[in-house]
């Protein structure tokens, strides 16, 4: 009786670790993107941060993409 709940847990587990890993990488490529688009905007020496709000909608898009491409269902 013990086996159903060890797999329930280590199926919860895996699960808080594969969004935990989710949210690292939100937060590290938003805020690469913010600081790359700081340095690019600077260099460019543009009056309008276009690259500070370009770039981090970029890692939004392809974050929301990896989230659909994972968990829709494979045939």
């Amino acid at each position: 009786m013990t086996e159903p709940v060890q797999n329930k847990k280590k199926s919860d587990n895996s699960l808080l670790l594969k969004y935990a890993g989710l949210a690292t990488q939100l937060l590290i490529g938003l805020g690469l993107a913010v600081f790359t688009g700081l340095k690019i905007d600077r260099w460019i020496n543009i009056k309008t941060p276009v690259a500070v709000w370009l770039l981090p909608l970029l890692v939004i898009a392809a974050l929301i993409y990896k989230v659909i491409k994972d968990t829709t269902i494979k045939k």
